[in-house]
């Protein structure tokens, strides 16, 4: 939940903090008190975009700071932990906005964060309901997505989708094939000349460098022969060789080992050189007898090393040229089964669109239930909300493909094909009747704006109670409705509170007095500055509040007696009287 709200130097705000209460809180205030200012710091807070025309004149910067718990949120605390912003009180979570004249930063438990996680966490926070965010449940596209989140449909959704995305990656490997198809087939004789080249030549990883050592050796044989012989003669060539000076000396190491302890280790040493140095004489003697000079061999490796300069030329290196012969090969082998790979592609499209047909069918008659549910609760509810007479309507209807094209996306159904989207195959959209004897019809051409608040009041009651997100903010929700009707949306949004907490901006007398906590927006001004204070009321205070709402500026005594009376009544009432 939200537990605090800090703004400062926000516009007309110079300081206001706000603690809330679970459940229902209702912020009221006049007309420009600055409700509205609230509401900016929390979407700003939040992440969404804050101008520096909102820094409070005179003002280097604005702060916001929200604090929420967030106890038993994993969404969140996998969030935090997987971006490092974990806090010390781990059920703890504080945003902060600083906006500058220049430019602004967002921190999260006090470390700067990128905007962008700031809305994620935002995300799995809050739903903000705005004065004219029903409109959007006038968008048919939304329509599904209530729905499925009403059904809590996630998983069936995701099984369809992975099925959809692997049919939709086969179609493009199918598209790409015959776009290429004409370019492998005209390139084919090129390149099955350059590849009968690269066959016959078979150039190797390493054989360049081999060669080139190979052709130093025979051409600089003689130098190689004189000079082995020479360092044999030192080694081992007569009485002065080092053979024979190694000899010497370990034998007299050997004499002397009996006289001296030291001269044991030394004659150990002595007899290993003798050996190492035998060893040593021989490798150059082979090396030396072996050593040839070739004209023949030199006049081969020549021009194998021309060979090999000129697939370099062609290709870059050796190994650009081994792995063109590898490309060359699998393209050739593909154009000579080309009409056998584009048989299996379409094979694999109409098994995949059956797949996708079973899962359709299996994730529409889910929706099927969950529709039925959906309306009888809204009818329910609506009728609660003074709409008696209204029909809601879940319409889910599929767009038959009388011949589709190997490159359509469809799935298959007892022989019948049926456009796929990449959530189902369903078009879902809400339909309503508000009048006896209508037929239910689009909601954007049907219902009115009060009643538009109504019908989101509605839906919302029902999600909220799967919903994941634990805090819901309506702004002025009481746009266009009576006062009998408002004191049942209070009522709808009282129970709201049992499973959220619920932050409700309002002017209406009937919803305010259903909140648990009551925060009241003053703004005030003494000729040159106007500032904006919040205060939480309670008690006599309270009644006070409440009856402001209901007879402005100048209240009566009537007017204090309905305020407690309605304060008392929603100790008592529920929707369902």
């Amino acid at each position: 939940m939200l537990c605090s709200l800090r703004v400062e130097n926000f516009a007309v705000i110079e300081q206001v903090e706000i603690e809330f209460g679970p459940a229902l809180n209702v912020i009221t205030g006049e007309t420009g008190a600055g409700k509205s200012l609230l509401v900016e710091a929390m979407m700003a807070v939040l992440g969404e975009r804050a101008s520096s025309d909102s820094v409070r004149s005179g003002a280097r910067r604005a702060v916001i700071e929200a604090t929420f718990n967030v106890e038993g949120n994993q969404h969140v605390q996998r969030l935090l932990t997987e971006h490092d912003y974990q806090n010390a009180e781990p059920s703890i979570l504080i945003l902060r906005r600083e906006i500058g004249q220049s430019s602004s930063r967002a921190f999260i438990n006090d470390s700067p964060a990128p905007l962008q996680l700031v809305r994620q966490l935002g995300d799995l926070l809050v739903d903000f309901h705005g004065q004219h965010e029903h409109q959007s449940l006038l968008k048919v596209t939304l329509h599904r997505v209530l729905l499925d989140a009403i059904g809590g449909l996630d998983r069936l959704v995701a099984q369809y989708r992975q099925t959809y995305d692997t049919l939709s990656a086969h179609i493009g490997q199918y598209r790409q094939l015959l776009e290429r198809e004409h370019q492998l087939r005209s390139e084919r004789d090129w390149k099955r000349m350059l590849l009968d080249e690269l066959e016959v030549l078979a150039p190797q990883e390493g054989e360049k460098q081999a060669l080139e050592a190979e052709l130093r050796r025979i051409e600089n044989s003689e130098q190689l022969f004189e000079g082995s012989a020479s360092i044999y003669a030192l080694l081992y060539g007569g009485e002065q060789s080092a053979h024979d000076m190694l000899v010497r000396a370990r034998n007299i190491a050997e004499q002397l080992a009996s006289l001296d302890e030291p001269f044991r280790s030394a004659a150990a040493e002595l007899r290993d050189l003798v050996i190492r140095c035998d060893e040593l004489a021989k490798d150059i003697q082979r090396y030396n007898a072996q050593l040839e000079f070739s004209p023949e061999r030199s006049l081969q490796i020549r021009e194998r090393l021309a060979q090999l300069a000129r697939l370099e030329k062609r290709y870059g290196s050796i190994t650009s040229a081994i792995e063109a012969r590898e490309r060359f090969t699998r393209e050739l082998e593909l154009i000579e089964n080309f009409d056998s790979e584009l048989a299996h592609l379409r094979d694999s499209i109409a098994v995949l669109r059956r797949e996708l047909g079973t899962l359709g069918e299996r994730l529409s008659a889910k929706r099927q239930q969950v529709a039925h549910r959906v309306e009888r609760s809204i009818a329910q509810i609506l009728s609660r909300l003074g709409m008696p007479d209204a029909t809601f309507q879940v319409s889910l209807s599929r767009q038959p493909i009388a011949s589709p094209s190997i490159e359509d996306r469809v799935a298959e159904i007892d022989g019948l094909f049926y456009h796929a989207y990449e959530h189902g195959l369903d078009d879902v959209a809400f339909f309503i009747s508000t009048n006896p004897g209508e037929p239910p019809g689009p909601l954007e051409r049907i219902v009115s704006g009060g009643e538009a608040s109504r019908v989101m009041l509605a839906l919302k009651t029902i999600l909220a109670k799967s919903d994941r997100l634990p805090i819901l903010i309506f702004d002025e929700i009481d746009t266009g409705i009576s006062g009998r009707i408002a004191h049942r949306v209070g009522v709808a949004l009282e129970e709201l509170g049992a499973y959220h907490q619920v932050i409700a901006i309002t002017h209406n007398p009937q919803i305010a007095a259903r909140g648990q906590t009551h925060i009241v927006v003053e703004k005030f001004s003494d000729g040159q500055r106007t500032t904006v204070s919040a205060r939480k009321v309670s008690g006599a205070a309270r009644i006070e509040e409440i009856a402001k709402l209901i007879a402005g500026e100048n209240i009566s005594d009537g007017a204090r007696k309905t305020a407690r009376e309605l304060l008392e009544d929603s100790s008592t009432a529920a929707i369902s009287s």
